[in-house]
């Protein structure tokens, strides 16, 4: 058995069971890649996957336990790897992140602009996709770190440390009437039809919790992962829009204005989480302190050496989280 194998059969599964494309990235042959995986089933004696003529259709019951094992071998292996780079040169590697939209987009620019200029020779790599998406990356260790509202509490193999609070703003055209609206109300803003994010999205659930919780049935006309396009679509007249207040800049959005929702809804918390067991360099932790300051070296270690959420949370309760 060899690691290429192992490395082989997972970036195989990784590609929907394509081995052309999973060749292509790679940078090898197709050929290669199948003769290596015919190798290690007849040593292992059980097929990993199943095949109808050259095409392989399905991943069989013993090659999901067979690559689950894979996966953490291939990720010790790149522990050792981050390992030895830690020690020959500590500011030089790459970072890989996966994170929403929003966090990208108003939450990050700044953060990654300074760690980029602490340092020049780390690359850094952004993934962006849905909170699920996001976790699972975490969770499979395609990426070092997820940043995310939602999702990442399904994972119990992730370490999940709170960055800060943040609530909602409602995006109106200038002369709307809730402009004119003395205190703004849950019942108020139902009568509009509403743009939000899609559900499992930015906050999403404490938005449709609220209205739930009053007996509303808010008319959500359009729904979008990108809050760039829910004001666009505010724009067109389409309805109000409900996004995070971050995602509103003044300068930028001057011919909308922004409602303070705060009080309409429950704050939603964005937490940066890593996988159980990764090696985590210098850098790592840098990145996690400019990210949110109060997740100190000292801190972050301790959590990594907690194994359940409750303790996770006993951890961070005395945190007076910061607001954004």
């Amino acid at each position: 058995m060899k690691l290429q194998q192992l490395r082989y059969i997972w970036e195989v599964a990784h590609h929907d069971l394509n081995v052309s494309a999973t060749a292509q990235s790679l940078y090898t042959s197709q050929p290669g890649i199948s003769k290596q995986i015919r190798l290690l089933e007849d040593e292992l004696g059980v097929e990993v996957f199943s095949r109808s003529g050259k095409h392989l259709t399905r991943i069989t019951p013993a090659g999901e336990a067979i690559l689950k094992t894979a996966g953490e071998i291939l990720r010790k292996v790149e522990s050792i790897k981050q390992v030895a780079q830690e020690f020959s040169n500590e500011k030089k590697g790459s970072l890989s992140l996966a994170t929403t939209h929003t966090q990208a987009r108003y939450a990050l620019p700044k953060v990654i602009e300074s760690f980029i200029d602490q340092y020049p020779d780390v690359s850094l790599h952004m993934h962006q996709g849905t909170p699920m998406q996001i976790s699972e990356m975490a969770a499979d260790g395609t990426v070092d770190f997820a940043i995310a509202t939602e999702a990442l509490e399904l994972f119990s193999d992730l370490i999940m440390m709170p960055c800060y609070r943040w609530n909602r703003c409602i995006v109106v055209p200038k002369g709307h009437p809730l402009t004119q609206v003395g205190e703004l109300t849950l019942e108020a803003v139902a009568k509009h039809p509403i743009v939000t994010y899609v559900f499992g999205f930015t906050g999403r659930s404490k938005l449709d919790e609220a209205f739930i919780e009053r007996g509303l049935a808010p008319k959500v006309v359009f729904t979008a992962a990108d809050a760039d396009v829910i004001k666009t679509y505010v724009r067109l007249g389409l309805g109000i829009g409900i996004i995070a207040s971050m995602a509103h800049t003044p300068e930028l959005d001057d011919d909308l204005v922004a409602l303070d929702a705060s009080h309409l809804f429950e704050s939603s918390i964005t937490k940066i989480g890593f996988r159980r067991g990764t090696f985590l360099r210098g850098f790592m932790y840098d990145f996690i302190q400019q990210f949110a300051p109060h997740l100190t070296r000292e801190l972050v270690a301790e959590a990594y050496n907690r194994h359940s959420k409750a303790d996770l949370d006993e951890l961070f309760s005395h945190i007076d989280l910061p607001v954004y």
